[in-house]
């Protein structure tokens, strides 16, 4: 029998993600988490869903390279060692992939030299996905290791959606053009919303809202691509829990000149101090909405923001796609706060859209509708699987049938 099990990893500035999957069934074996590494406080959180064990580290956890041999322990202790030849291939979470990489990619030199390069648009992200794909080659030489890149589903944009109106020339050259991130979460949601209708991806056009602490709405025509909200990075677009998303360009001429802030100061207020935290102090939308039903303004104010941008994103894409089938809401907001997702569609009835109350109020971790069976458009609450996603592109490249 051919090795079926694969390997996720998704590789912070500080953390790493994992889980093992089975392909044969999609079973998860194994997940985990690694955080703080580098400081005293590390913390090592893994559970064997083989047999419901959760264990736990807390302590020093030196760099990656040490937080991955700590995975590679607690996944033996299970019988899921590193070392198995079960193990078909270990699949990486990438952030940026540019314009040349269109699909997950088996990592060679060259590869990891294209991905380095990418580093001046990706600074938070690449270099620690590079990190923990080294670390994983190191322990593992002869195994494949499989990029997946946020960014690849999102490289079907025609030019039209994909380039900013600026010279050309020095767009090409300092690689600015929008491209978009999520691509995994969007790739999958939209292919799991044709499911839930029982269509082919390719029949369906579907707006697909990723809400998260990040968030992203994309415009998917017949299982591709046409538009997405981020941008050169991840700030453009929708509001989000700390970023800002859209606002005038001109907006950080005003704060250098007048305000006298440097460029790493904007920079920090636009991505770590804005969005609903900026706005009201909190960037958790159940903190949010405890306070607005108690009064709270500053909460009210966030909400209506967050919403109005929100709208205003469906009702684009609605014109770019010109015909809708359906609405996904995914990630945690998305699929948790029923009241963002009954705000985001009132008086759009026009649109075909509209919730019904008592579906929209049922909690689940299963895709579920949750318009009227009368709606002309579909409204759907489906949860992401951005680790499944990567798990099947994976398989999908480097697996072999029995």
């Amino acid at each position: 029998m051919s090795p079926s099990r694969v390997l996720v990893l998704n590789s912070g500035s500080s953390s790493v993600k994992y889980q093992l999957l089975d392909m044969r069934d999609h079973s998860r074996l194994a997940t985990g988490l690694v955080e703080r590494i580098g400081e005293q406080t590390s913390r090592l959180k893994h559970t064997a869903l083989t047999t419901g064990d959760t264990r736990e580290y807390n302590g020093p956890i030196a760099d990656h390279q040490a937080a991955l041999k700590a995975v590679a322990e607690e996944l033996a202790r299970d019988g899921l060692g590193l070392e198995s030849t079960e193990l078909a291939a270990i699949g990486h979470r990438v952030v940026h992939g540019g314009m040349f990489f269109t699909e997950p990619t088996v990592i060679d030199d060259a590869v990891l030299t294209e991905i380095e390069r990418l580093i001046p648009v990706a600074p938070l992200h690449n270099p620690a996905n590079l990190t923990g794909i080294r670390t994983a080659m190191a322990l593992r030489p002869d195994l494949p290791q499989v990029a997946v890149f946020d960014t690849a589903f999102h490289t079907t944009m025609p030019e039209s959606a994909a380039r900013y109106a600026i010279d050309p020339k020095i767009a090409d050259r300092l690689r600015i053009r929008r491209y978009g991130f999520h691509g995994t979460s969007h790739a999958y949601v939209s292919r799991a919303t044709a499911g839930l209708l029982g269509k082919a991806p390719q029949e369906l056009n579907v707006i697909v809202l990723h809400l998260g602490n990040g968030a992203s709405a994309s415009a998917v025509r017949g299982g591709r691509c046409v538009d997405t909200s981020m941008g050169l990075t991840p700030l453009e677009g929708l509001v989000m829990g700390t970023r800002s998303g859209d606002l005038d360009p001109a907006v950080i001429f005003h704060l250098e000149r007048v305000g006298g802030m440097s460029m790493d100061e904007i920079d920090t207020l636009l991505n770590k101090r804005s969005g609903l935290f900026g706005l009201c102090g909190d960037n958790d939308m159940r903190e949010i909405q405890r306070r607005i039903d108690e009064g709270d303004r500053e909460a009210r104010l966030a909400f209506d923001i967050y919403i109005h941008r929100l709208k205003k994103y469906i009702g684009a894409y609605y014109a770019v796609l010109g015909r809708v089938d359906a609405v996904a809401f995914t990630a945690g907001v998305g699929e948790n706060a029923a009241a963002v997702r009954a705000a985001a569609v009132a008086g759009l009835e026009e649109l075909g859209l509209a919730v019904d109350d008592g579906l929209n109020a049922v909690r689940g971790d299963a895709p579920r509708l949750i318009s009227p069976a009368s709606a002309r458009v579909a409204v759907a609450v489906v949860p992401t699987d951005e680790e499944l996603e990567i798990a099947t592109q994976t398989y999908a490249l480097v697996g072999k049938d029995d």
